[in-house]
């Protein structure tokens, strides 16, 4: 696939202008998908210190996978809020922006003099999120963190076995942060359309991890007791939802929750008359589940195969990343792409998951080098030449 530079967005957020100060995943991931569906999207960083995205995870060739994941569409500017021009620099960036995203701690910006109370006198149509551990007040706000910290704090590390382990994706800085955000942004833009009037977002990623344990906080609401972990009704309790180790060594999950799968996948598997000598009661769960371990321990992934394609058996193979970048499905919905690059030549992308069947995403811009679009960008806001090699000197782009 060719990214056509220079193509026109397409997506439902034409025309929408986005300043993105934020690093590394959370915000950086929210403000391309909000670019992938059309958006304007500038990415600021500091002339002297990049988004460390760019320095993660480099190839041979030198390119920086990650940050290549995070940031099509966008252009990229530099400029050192540590200089008081800059402030005058972002004013003028500001004047025709509707969205503001950054990821500092909760003061960061106010200590650089461009802090919410500040850029709302002057911008009441803007639209300011902030993406943050914990939140904007609160006994956690000057807490640092991480996404294992996050989770540890809402409860989701402790279903995740009887001794908790890490998934190893981001789910608090994705699922709490980056979704979350992206949610409250597009909210935040309706509302302006009736008011007028902008508002500040304050996403805690703790917080928006939270959510996802709605089921067992519902349980515990109903029935008084903390979840037992690794022994929950998602997280291993239950015979027919359950990862099984088969004869190589691989895994498959098995999720047919509903009688109706569980009986399909039994009946695919020759073991229809298992619930005749086993009802499926919660007494019978371990011998149930023993004997699904002693049939999936003697069957190769090959032997699974009719299974694993028969449609409401809801048996699948644990797949490694280099299958999910093969998969033909997800090919064909372009969801794995392989793009063509200037600099680096075919690079993988994952495609936007938002497929808007009238206003579609499109790939327009590659993810940028540092300061590529300064020139572009400056000469826009008025600076000559001259000036924009001088605030160089000075240190201020």
């Amino acid at each position: 696939m060719k990214i056509e530079i220079g193509r026109e967005s397409t997506g439902p957020l034409k025309g929408v202008k986005v300043v993105d100060l934020s690093l590394l995943l959370p915000g950086p991931l929210c403000s391309m998908h909000l670019a992938d569906m059309g958006a304007d999207v500038i990415k600021i960083e500091n002339p002297r210190a990049a988004d460390a995205s760019r320095v993660m995870y480099k190839s041979a060739s030198g390119l920086p996978g990650l940050f290549m994941m995070l940031n099509r569409n966008k252009k990229a500017i530099t400029l050192n809020f540590k200089r008081d021009k800059a402030k005058e620099i972002l004013f003028k960036i500001l004047e025709d922006a509707d969205i503001l995203l950054e990821g500092f701690r909760p003061d960061g910006m106010d200590k650089m003099g461009i802090g919410y109370d500040v850029l709302k006198e002057k911008f009441p149509r803007l639209i300011y999120c902030g993406i943050s551990g914990y939140g904007i007040d609160g006994k956690y706000v000057d807490f640092a963190g991480h996404d294992s910290n996050y989770l540890a704090l809402a409860g989701l590390l402790h279903q995740s076995g009887e001794t908790p382990s890490l998934g190893g994706y981001q789910l608090a800085d994705v699922g709490g942060g980056t979704l979350t955000a992206l949610s409250a942004i597009l909210a935040a833009l309706y509302s302006r359309e009736k008011t007028g009037i902008g508002q500040r977002i304050d996403i805690s990623m703790m917080e928006g991890s939270l959510q996802f344990l709605s089921l067992y906080a519902g349980i515990y609401s109903a029935e008084k007791k903390v979840p037992e972990p690794g022994n929950g009704i998602l997280s291993g309790g239950l015979p027919n939802y359950n990862i099984y180790k088969t004869k190589e060594g691989r895994h498959v999950a098995l999720g047919a929750l509903e009688d109706m799968f569980f009986k399909t996948f039994l009946r695919q598997s020759g073991q229809e008359k298992m619930l005749e000598d086993l009802p499926f009661l919660q007494e019978n769960f371990p011998a149930i589940g023993e004997r699904l371990k002693n049939y999936f321990a003697s069957k190769t992934i090959s032997d699974l195969k009719p299974i694993f394609e028969n449609a409401d058996s809801c048996l699948t193979l644990i797949r490694n990343l280099e299958e999910v970048v093969a998969c033909e499905h997800l090919k064909e919905r372009e969801m794995i792409l392989e793009v063509d690059h200037h600099k680096y030549g075919p690079i993988l992308q994952f495609g936007s998951p938002f497929h808007f069947l009238s206003t579609p995403t499109n790939y327009r811009l590659h993810p940028p080098e540092h300061g590529e679009h300064n020139l572009e960008i400056y000469t826009k806001l008025g600076y000559s030449i001259q000036e924009i090699e001088d605030l160089k000197k000075e240190r201020v782009v």
